[in-house]
């Protein structure tokens, strides 16, 4: 399948770039370091303020987590070679606009959110919850950065953003089409 090879190659990440963010490295570093801190266990537990977190609320969380890896996987199939972790477009990258991008811009970064959603509410933590504002912010920016690329690269992608809500639709902070179209 040569898609699936040509998705995990023309990234253009190099030693020079990590060290002058030549193409967004560093929104990539800030979100994988948040995305891993995801792993540190809660804090602080639930039982420090006396409160026994339902396990259905644990259940939830985790169901949630397993839907944001869904969308994550439908994200990575409907991109394929046009992949790039990086919030600059590879080069001949094209505009997708079916799939999951037929609902938003960014579903990959969505997926990412409803993720740490998830794991906020499995582990009731507040550490937890920063990291997942941290990634709203983070995500949000690497976003904006990416669609000035795009428009830069493919015109068409600027009706695309009038019709097509950016990570999550009518969510303030998450939605811009409302700001764009001003």
């Amino acid at each position: 399948m040569t898609d699936w090879k040509d998705a995990f190659t023309g990234w253009g990440l190099s030693w020079d770039g990590w060290i002058n963010n030549r193409r967004g490295e560093w929104w990539l570093l800030a979100q994988l370091a948040l995305i891993t801190c995801h792993l540190l266990p809660a804090w602080p537990k639930p039982e420090f303020f006396g409160i026994s977190w339902p396990l259905a609320a644990q259940l939830t969380g985790l169901i949630i987590l397993a839907i944001g890896l869904g969308l994550a996987v439908q994200g990575f199939l409907t991109l394929g070679p046009s992949l790039s972790p990086l919030p600059d477009p590879k080069p001949g990258a094209v505009l997708i606009t079916t799939g999951v991008y037929a609902s938003c811009r960014h579903p990959l970064y969505r997926a990412v959110l409803v993720c740490s959603l998830g794991v906020v509410i499995a582990l009731a933590s507040l550490f937890h919850l920063l990291l997942f504002l941290a990634l709203v912010s983070v995500l949000t920016g690497k976003a904006r950065r990416e669609e000035r690329a795009l428009l830069r690269m493919l015109p068409s992608y600027a009706d695309y953003m009038k019709t097509t809500a950016a990570i999550v639709a009518h969510c303030p902070g998450l939605d811009w089409r409302r700001l764009e179209a001003s």
